[in-house]
């Protein structure tokens, strides 16, 4: 399967820049995969039969959830694209439903990036593009929000 993005550019239009949700998706998949580490550990370092057991079945079950939440925001990261040509702005989500955001260069109004403490530690936060009469679209949790803000304002 191939980008969005490659299958909808128009003659003589091109890729300026590209950016993806932030890996920050993966952080409750990231501490369960901690905490059923932990409990592994801890099951080791016990001699009680019963606490065996309850730390390694707290662990497969923590580990279950963490699997689920390293699938999903894998899922996500894979079927979202946000993109910057020289002609307009793109920014598709979704696998079998789809939803789609483009706008014309000429339409974009104004660029505002919205981050938090650490989304500026960690590089990502939301931009909301304004257009001149076609409303407001915002694209939440984007990697390296001031540089695709850049490549939509830059001209």
């Amino acid at each position: 399967m191939g980008r969005y993005i490659d299958d909808i550019l128009q003659p003589g239009e091109k890729v300026l820049y590209s950016t993806n949700a932030h890996w920050m998706f993966y952080l409750p998949a990231i501490a369960a995969w901690i905490a059923a580490l932990v409990l592994l550990i801890l099951s080791r370092a016990t001699v009680t039969e019963n606490v065996i057991l309850l730390c390694l079945a707290t662990a497969a079950v923590v580990a279950l959830a963490a699997l689920y939440w390293t699938v999903k925001a894998w899922f996500h990261r894979w079927t979202t694209e946000t993109d910057v040509t020289n002609l307009r702005v793109v920014h598709k989500t979704g696998f079998i439903t789809r939803k789609t955001f483009e706008m014309s260069l000429d339409k974009v109004e104004s660029v505002d990036v919205n981050q938090s403490i650490l989304g500026r530690l960690l590089n990502y936060g939301d931009v909301t593009i304004h257009g001149v009469g076609e409303g407001n679209e915002t694209i939440a949790t984007i990697a390296s929000p001031l540089a695709f803000r850049n490549y939509i304002t830059a001209r």
